[in-house]
C-alpha cells in the first residue's frame, strides 16, 4: 500500500521535522506533510491526511477546489486499513462531501457513482434522491424501503415522506397512502400529547387529503380536510398550544411536493428535484440551483400570459412561480411575511376571476391558508380554509405523473 518512491528522502525528512518541531505548523503545512508521509507510512498518516483535507476544505467556497479536496480525501480514506479507528465513518463522511461537491459542479455521473458506493455500504439516502431526480421513482422508493423495514422501525418522518412521494410518483398510490398514513398517525399522536405543534399536523393533513383525492377516495379526503378545518378553528380561537420556531421547512417541502404534477416528468437526461425531499438537506445542489434559477423565466411567462388573456394558463404558471418563491423565502432566511404574501394574494385574486373552475380558487385559498399558518396568522389561515371548504370541501382529483 502506498508509493514510497513518489517523494524523495529529503521530502520525507522535511515533513517529519516539520511535524516534530516545537511550534504548531499551519494547517496548510501539515497537509503538505501528511501528503508526503501518507505514501511512506500510510497506516499512521492516511487518517491524519483525510482529517486535514476535510478541515482545509472549510476554508474554501470555490466548488472546483472543494471537489478536488474532497476527492483527495475520499481517495485517501478508501486506502484505510480495516483497523483504522472510525475508519468506515470517516470514509463515509469523505464520500458524502465528495458526491455533494461533484453534483455542485454538474458532474452528475461521477456523483451518482459515489452515491452507489455509499449505498453498497448501507447508506441509501443520497442514491434514492438521485434516482428520484432522474425519474426512477420506483427504484428510489425500494431503496428507502430498506431503511424503514421492518415496519415500525425508528426512522424520521422525513424519510417516510420521501418514500411516500417516491411511491406516489411511481404510480404506486396505495403503497404511498399506507406510508403517509403512518406519517399522519404519528403526527396526530404527537399533537395530542403536546409534543409537536398543531401547525405541523395541519400541513401533513393537507398533503394527505391531496393524496386521498388523487386516489379517488373522495369521502376520506373530505373527512381529512374537515379535520384540518377543525384544527385551524382551534388555532384561531386559542393559538398554538406548543411553542415552535423554524418548522417552516415542513410546510415548504409539502407545498413544493404539491406542485409536482405541474412540472414535466423527470428523466436521466433532464433531471428535476426530488419532490418530497427536504430542499436544503436533501436536494442535490445542482437541482436546487436550477429550480430557483427558473424564477426569471417563469416571471416572464406570467407577464406574457397576462398580456395574452389566457387566465387558466396564467393561474397555472403563477402557482409554479409562487412555489419557487416560497422555497427561496424559506431557504434564504428571509422571514418577512410581506415579501411572499403578495404572491399568494395574486393567486387568490386570479382564481376568483376563473368562475368556471371553482377548484382553482379552492386550491389558491388553501395555499394561502397554509402559508398564513406558517407565519402564525391563525385567524386569517382559518378564514381562507373555511372559504375553501364552503366552496366544495374537497379539491378536484389531481393526477400524479408517473
Amino acid at each position: 500500500m502506498g508509493n514510497a518512491g513518489k517523494y524523495s528522502q529529503d521530502a520525507v525528512l522535511r515533513a517529519r521535522v516539520l511535524l516534530l518541531g516545537s511550534e504548531e505548523p499551519s494547517l496548510r503545512a501539515r497537509l503538505d506533510a501528511y501528503r508526503v508521509l501518507a505514501e511512506v507510512s500510510p497506516r499512521a498518516y492516511l487518517p491524519k491526511l483525510v482529517d486535514a483535507l476535510l478541515e482545509r476544505a472549510r476554508d474554501f467556497g470555490d466548488p472546483e477546489i472543494l471537489r478536488a479536496l474532497y476527492g483527495e480525501a475520499a481517495a485517501a480514506a478508501r486506502r484505510f486499513d480495516a483497523d483504522v479507528r472510525d475508519g468506515k465513518e470517516r470514509l463515509h463522511l469523505a464520500l458524502s462531501h465528495y458526491e455533494h461537491a461533484l453534483f455542485a459542479v454538474g458532474r452528475r455521473a461521477e456523483g451518482r457513482a459515489v452515491c452507489e458506493e455509499l449505498a453498497e455500504a448501507g447508506r441509501y439516502g443520497r442514491l434514492a434522491v438521485v434516482l428520484a431526480e432522474e425519474g426512477r421513482h420506483g427504484e428510489a422508493a425500494d431503496l428507502l424501503g430498506r431503511r424503514i423495514a421492518p415496519r415500525g422501525a425508528d426512522v424520521s418522518e422525513w424519510t417516510l415522506i420521501e418514500r411516500a412521494a417516491a411511491l406516489d410518483a411511481a404510480g404506486r398510490h396505495e403503497e404511498a397512502l399506507d406510508v403517509f398514513t403512518d406519517v399522519v398517525d404519528e403526527a396526530r399522536r404527537k399533537a395530542a400529547e403536546d409534543r409537536a405543534p398543531l401547525a405541523s399536523l395541519v400541513w401533513k393533513l393537507e398533503q394527505y387529503a391531496r393524496m386521498l383525492l388523487a386516489a379517488g377516495r373522495l369521502t376520506a379526503g373530505a373527512a381529512t380536510r374537515g379535520e384540518t378545518l377543525d384544527l385551524l378553528a382551534r388555532l384561531a380561537r386559542g393559538g398554538e398550544p406548543v411553542s415552535w420556531s423554524n418548522i417552516q421547512a415542513s410546510w415548504v417541502t409539502l407545498l413544493v411536493l404539491s406542485g409536482r404534477p405541474a412540472e414535466p416528468p423527470a428523466t436521466p437526461e433532464a433531471p428535476l428535484p426530488a419532490f418530497g425531499v427536504h430542499p436544503v438537506h436533501g436536494w442535490s445542489p445542482d437541482m436546487r440551483e436550477e429550480y430557483v434559477a427558473s424564477v426569471p423565466a417563469l416571471e416572464q411567462q406570467t407577464a406574457d400570459l397576462h398580456e395574452s388573456g389566457d387566465l387558466p394558463g396564467l393561474i397555472a404558471a403563477q402557482r409554479r412561480l409562487t412555489v419557487r418563491r416560497a422555497l427561496h423565502w424559506e431557504t434564504c432566511g428571509r422571514r418577512a411575511m410581506e415579501s411572499l404574501l403578495p404572491s399568494f394574494d395574486e393567486g387568490v385574486a386570479l382564481a376568483r376571476r376563473l368562475t368556471a373552475d371553482p377548484g382553482a380558487l379552492v386550491r389558491a385559498l388553501t395555499d394561502r391558508s397554509m402559508f398564513l399558518l406558517a407565519v402564525k396568522r391563525y385567524e386569517e389561515a382559518h378564514a381562507d380554509f373555511a372559504e375553501a371548504a364552503a366552496l366544495g370541501s374537497v379539491l378536484p382529483p389531481i393526477v400524479t405523473r408517473t
